[in-house]
């Protein structure tokens, strides 16, 4: 049966990254690399759906986007383009890159993460370069407005081409300085693959298994720092859940209602052992807390039996490295297991997050189980204009119809 169109959209999605990330080396130039992509996509729109999916679609793409980019720059170098000229000779040379990061994709990473550029430039360029994630996407992770992100990614573009930034991996000595915005790319492909933010599924397991793998690489790397073993644990502990979450019908399941027999214990076993390596070095760092409120979750055999006040030791915890609304609103959860709806309601009270869903979505919860439900309801017509994911705003409007029904 040959292809429909969102089945080659869906590939294109999860190749992209490989893709751009190889014919960068190819050319040493990201916006050919990115057209060629674009290109070959075009090609495969078009070709696909007659002729059926190749053998190696991941093969085809990268060949076919390679092919084209050629063709283009030997059109412009005749018309005595420079740029153009240059990328061809790149092309044809193709060194070999000697260096302590082999992988494509995690050389890319680190290749954008370059210390010239703002660190939200940097992993919002390494976002759409590697996860292939849209503008919107991308503007949702950072919580700013879409047009705000695109011309955040215009000029990191233009300081790489005006300033010469090379695209080349560091030195073994220049990697820790580039960690962090690493880490931070890590964990928004991670989140954007375990809640996608637009598109019908509510996971995106391609970017889930790429952002595990290549913090695993990075494990492998740089085996001595601390937080890259609290990240790859707390994708782990994360990702263990996530055949739960959903239905058969792909329905979002909440945490307090998932079936925990379908929690993946390898995943959680490789987990937990990564957390508590971390205890025994006790330099404590954002995701390594993040990870052990992930290992108490999975310690509980039921949600009754969850320790939610270790969790909020660890929420005031995390506050203190690392102070954001965002942590503040996890911590409000936690609370309301604690001290009830109303306590944790009035914490919400005090944090700005309105363009946030999940604030709209959770103070739509606290209000419902406080017997609130014009109020809850309200909060949930917020909520589901702020989410792009249709698993959630289904999950959204059913708890909207049932506290209208009330």
């Amino acid at each position: 049966m040959p292809p429909s169109a969102a089945e080659i959209e869906e590939i294109f999605r999860a190749e992209y990254g490989r893709a751009v990330a190889v014919l960068n080396c190819s050319f040493g130039d990201l916006d050919i690399a990115e057209d060629a992509v674009q290109d070959a996509f075009t090609v495969a729109v078009r070709r696909w759906p007659a002729d059926g999916l190749p053998p190696s679609p991941a093969g085809w793409i990268i060949t076919t986007a390679r092919n084209r980019a050629i063709d283009r720059l030997r059109r412009e170098a005749s018309r005595e383009d420079r740029h153009a000229q240059a990328a061809l000779l790149h092309a044809q040379s193709e060194p070999d890159e000697e260096g302590p990061v082999r992988d494509d994709r995690l050389r890319l990473i680190f290749t954008c993460c370059h210390p010239a550029l703002a660190q939200a430039a940097q992993v919002a360029l390494t976002l759409r370069l590697l996860g292939g994630l849209t503008t919107a996407q991308i503007a949702r992770a950072f919580l700013v407005p879409e047009p705000t992100m695109a011309q955040r990614l215009v000029r990191a573009k233009g300081k790489i081409r005006d300033a010469r930034i090379p695209y080349r991996v560091p030195d073994e000595a220049d990697l820790p300085d580039r960690l962090r915005a690493v880490l931070a790319v890590l964990y928004l492909i991670f989140n954007e693959g375990y809640t996608a933010s637009s598109g019908r599924a509510l996971v995106r397991d391609d970017l889930c298994a790429e952002a595990i793998r290549l913090g695993r690489l990075l494990a492998g790397l740089m085996p001595d720092e601390p937080e890259v073993m609290g990240l790859l644990a707390l994708m782990l502990l994360t990702d263990a859940r996530r055949d739960a979450r959903t239905t058969g019908q792909g329905e979002l399941v909440l945490l307090a209602d998932q079936d925990r027999t379908r929690w993946d214990r390898a995943l959680i076993a490789e987990g937990q052992d990564l957390v508590r390596r971390c205890l025994r070095r006790d330099q404590p760092g954002p995701y390594q807390i993040q990870a052990a409120i992930q290992a108490v979750h999975s310690d509980a055999a039921t949600v009754a039996d969850t320790d939610w006040r270790q969790i909020v030791q660890l929420y005031d915890q995390l506050l203190a490295v690392t102070p954001s609304p965002v942590v503040a609103l996890n911590r409000a959860v936690a609370v309301a297991e604690i001290d009830g709806p109303g306590a944790a309601l009035a914490l919400t009270d005090r944090i700005a997050l309105e363009g946030f869903y999940l604030f709209h979505a959770i103070r739509a919860d606290l209000l419902r189980r406080l017997g609130r439900d014009a109020d809850a309801a309200q909060e949930y017509r917020a909520a589901i204009e702020r989410t792009g994911n249709a698993a959630e705003r289904d999950f959204l409007e059913r708890r909207l119809r049932a506290v209208s029904a009330h």
